[in-house]
């Protein structure tokens, strides 16, 4: 949820940066490939060229090159996928080790003090793959360094490196060491970070289940209730009429009023009912209603203004062309808990404020009340957190993100430069909107 929404953003596409951590761990393998190739050519060259050692430059060239190949390969699939499987990952790193083992056979084998280097690989495979991939990694890399203990290519020390094989053997230690620490800290801490961004989605994704459970059991009891209240609603509204027409009552006018004000509550109280149902589900006989934008936002706000006189209540309406929409209740009802939500908050006016862009229906309500606290915003949509202090409020906003959310869309939530609140709907075209008509009323 946005705490800082300006009320642009109505006519402006919204944007969400989608990754996933997949992707991001073989872009951090993708770029530890980059130095270690790197670091493989500065190597091999200084040691062939730089200290004399004479080493099989031709076939360490083309392993080198065969790992810039493979990072090509990645590099391109990482501009295609959005996410990578522990598979993809596993083989990456499989990859990697047998290269190692290639560049090692080639280059004193087990003498060779870079043989170290295969501890970078299982403690990236420990970070990023799960228990079986992992132990893959160590038995491969333990079999590779085994068998360069007994097959490998020695080194071929002459002139002055002659009998100074472990003065090398400490020096390229040193060094190996140097670079596996710096390796760790460059790239597990990252992919560390990438594995906590996932698991936080996760467990987005699971209260998220958990609120939509909760939702369902909040429809069953009112449907439940609705059904419950339709026939005794029903039978008032039939004394009600036998009332009005007996002549003890129709001799009173006082009791005729009264009687008309009552019939008028009795309707209201099951069109609540109907509309309950309705947005359950149930008692659908007919097509949804297909209106444009400008009459199903008039609509509601005519509405709202009769049960609510002397609320000022404006409705504006930015410089674009809506598509036709399907006039869910369900939409309606969220509006209108807004609304309600802003009178009960203080404000002395209300603004409605509609906009689009090129995939949604931004529809905001502004008013100039309490406004929310920094609490309020941090817990915005959650069940039970009210700005108005009274227990067992704020389930309206709570129900609003929920079934907003349900259709693809998004709420966010401010608050004013001058005071009150600002709380801006994000509905999907492609969901309430008709694909036939997209530009259907001026």
């Amino acid at each position: 949820m946005s705490r800082n929404l300006p009320i642009s953003t109505l006519w402006q596409p919204s944007q969400w940066p989608a990754d996933a951590a997949g992707r991001k761990n073989l872009a951090l393998l993708v770029q530890l490939r980059w130095l270690a190739i790197a670091g493989q050519l500065v190597t091999i060259l200084a040691v062939h060229f730089g200290m004399g050692i004479r080493l099989p430059i031709a076939p360490m060239l083309l392993v080198a090159g065969m790992a810039i190949l493979m990072n090509g390969l990645s590099f391109g699939a990482l501009r295609k996928r959005i996410d990578v499987s522990h598979a993809e990952l596993f083989l990456s790193l499989l990859f990697d080790v047998l290269l190692l083992t290639a560049q090692l056979y080639l280059s004193g084998g087990a003498t060779n003090p870079f043989i170290s280097l295969y501890l970078v690989q299982v403690a990236l495979g420990a970070v990023l793959l799960d228990r079986w991939s992992i132990w893959g990694i160590v038995f491969v890399s333990a079999l590779c360094a085994g068998l360069l203990a007994l097959h490998y290519r020695p080194l071929d020390l002459s002139g002055a490196l002659q009998g100074h094989l472990f003065d090398l053997h400490i020096v390229g230690t040193w060094i190996c060491l140097t670079m596996i620490a710096v390796l760790l800290v460059l790239f597990v801490l990252p992919v560390t970070r990438n594995l906590q961004v996932r698991d936080a989605y996760l467990a987005k994704l699971r209260q998220q289940a958990a609120e939509e459970e909760h939702i369902v059991r909040m429809g069953l009891l009112a449907s439940g209730a609705a059904h419950e209240l339709g026939t005794p609603l029903s039978q008032l509204a039939v004394v009600l009429g036998d009332w009005r027409h007996m002549t003890e009552i129709t001799d009173h006018p006082a009791l005729v009023e009264e009687v008309q004000e009552m019939q008028a509550a009795v309707g209201r109280c099951k069109a609540i009912v109907t509309g309950i149902l309705l947005s359950s589900g149930e008692a659908r006989g007919e097509a949804p209603a297909i209106t444009n934008v400008r009459e199903f936002i008039d609509g509601i706000a005519s509405d709202w203004r009769k049960a609510n006189p002397g609320m000022p209540l404006r409705c504006d309406f930015g410089p674009h062309d809506y598509p036709r929409i399907i006039a869910d209740p369900v939409i309606r009802q969220a509006i209108g808990n807004l609304l309600d939500n802003a009178r009960e908050a203080g404000a002395s006016y209300i603004d409605l404020l509609v906009g689009r862009d090129s995939t949604s229906l931004n529809i905001a309500v502004r008013d100039n009340g309490s406004g929310f606290t920094g609490e309020m915003l941090e817990d915005f949509g959650k069940p039970y957190r009210s700005s108005k202090g009274k227990e067992g409020h704020g389930l309206g906003l709570f129900l609003v993100v929920n079934v907003v959310r349900k259709l693809g869309g998004s709420v966010s939530a401010s608050n004013g430069a001058d005071g009150g609140a600002l709380i801006l709907l994000r509905l999907p075209l492609g969901t309430v909107g008709l694909e036939e008509e997209t530009l259907g009323e001026p």
